[in-house]
């Protein structure tokens, strides 16, 4: 059987972010239980409930560690971990600043596409992780593994090169394995987490059809979202972002795709849906989906 954890929902920044006075923020930050904060996003997977799966490392990591029992420390030997590898969908800063908190000599897997472990070399402060104890693999596209009796396959999807190494100008969506799919396993049914996605292809589309579950993008409700807040000058699909609503949107895309239970993840600070109580939230469950929160755990 396949557990998962959602260690967090939100989307680069969180939920509420620490520079933004926007109206859910506000809400979050006073504690209005209809608004609840989220850290930033990051699943844990397990086939045993002992050995676990990091999937990307968040800023928040720490903090996720310590509200999640499972991850604890067992009583013996003084330091040790469950934590026995950590696989990364992509190399921006909300998926791989989290590795920085895993540097104290504790033994594990560090596993990426080919991009995204380029990205790890070409930074310096990664060499804080010490090879002796923290050995790099790089995966295959498309070709299944096996890390703690989790068989995986990874798979591009439309995305962005990590916005620090972007450069001027836009550089297009990119389809190399600089934004990555995951399908989970472990005897049951299969999960697919997609955190980050900028559009629907007919590959993708044919891969989720009649899916178990699908963890999927859902960074902002509408394309337009940022600009019309005055909360930042670029739109859903130049961060590389599918919208949640409108044409081109997740959930025209998925409206024939038959996938049993569908679930948003990295949900911007801006985005409604993550007010219980606002009639954005209610659309998105009026169409069969729900909203990723933190400690939200998943058995297939």
């Amino acid at each position: 059987m396949l557990r998962v954890i959602m260690l967090g929902a939100g989307a680069g920044g969180g939920f509420p972010q620490w520079n933004s006075a926007g109206p859910g923020c506000l809400r979050a930050r006073a504690g209005d239980p209809a608004a609840l904060p989220r850290s930033q996003a990051s699943i844990a997977a397990s086939a045993d409930g002992e050995r676990w799966l990091l999937v990307n490392a968040s800023p928040d990591l720490r903090q996720q560690i310590a509200a999640t029992p499972a991850l604890h420390p067992r009583a013996h030997p003084l330091r040790n971990s469950p934590i026995g590898a950590v696989l990364l969908t992509g190399a921006e800063v909300d998926a791989v600043a989290g590795l920085l908190h895993l540097r104290e000599r504790q033994a594990f897997e560090l596993l990426a596409a080919a991009p995204t472990l380029e990205v790890l070399a070409a930074n310096p402060i990664f060499g804080a992780l010490n090879p002796e104890f923290v050995q790099r693999r790089s995966i295959t596209l498309e070709q299944a593994f096996a890390v703690l009796g989790i068989t995986v396959t990874a798979y591009a999807v439309p995305g962005k090169v990590p916005l620090f190494v972007e450069g001027a100008g836009d550089p297009g969506v990119a389809e190399d394995g600089e934004a990555v799919g995951l399908a989970l396993s472990a005897g049951g049914g299969t999960l697919h987490y997609i955190p980050g996605c900028a559009m629907m292809t007919d590959a993708l589309r044919a891969r989720l059809r009649g899916a178990d579950c699908v963890l999927f993008d859902g960074t902002l409700f509408t394309d337009d979202e940022m600009i019309r807040q005055g909360a930042g000058p670029k739109t859903a699909r130049r961060m590389g972002h599918m919208p949640m609503t409108g044409p081109g949107s997740t959930l025209a895309a998925f409206a024939e795709l038959n996938v049993t239970r569908r679930i948003f993840v990295h949900i911007n600070n801006t985005n409604p849906a993550l007010l219980s109580d606002s009639p954005k939230r209610a659309h998105l469950v009026a169409a069969g989906w729900e909203v990723g929160e933190d400690g939200m755990e998943i058995r297939l």
